[in-house]
C-alpha cells in the first residue's frame, strides 16, 4: 500500500497476536505505522480497537 501514491497516506495499523521483536520490526519495515497486540478477552479487544480509532481519528495529527 505504501508504494502506491494513492494509498501512501493511509495509516497502516497491524493488529495481531504476535509480539516478538522480529515481527514488530518486519511490520515496520513493510510500512506499518503502528503495531498493536490484540488481547485475548473480547471486552479488552473491543476497548483496544476503540482506542485505536480514537488515536487515529482524533489524537494523531497528520500531514495534509
Amino acid at each position: 500500500l505504501k508504494s502506491n501514491s494513492e494509498y501512501k497516506k493511509i495509516p497502516i495499523v497491524m493488529l495481531t497476536t504476535t509480539d516478538t521483536d522480529k515481527e514488530i520490526r518486519r511490520a515496520m519495515e513493510l510500512g506499518a505505522n503502528s503495531y498493536v497486540v490484540k488481547p485475548v478477552s473480547r471486552a479488552e479487544f473491543i476497548d483496544k480497537v476503540s482506542q485505536i480509532g480514537l488515536y487515529w481519528g482524533i489524537v494523531n495529527q497528520q500531514y495534509r
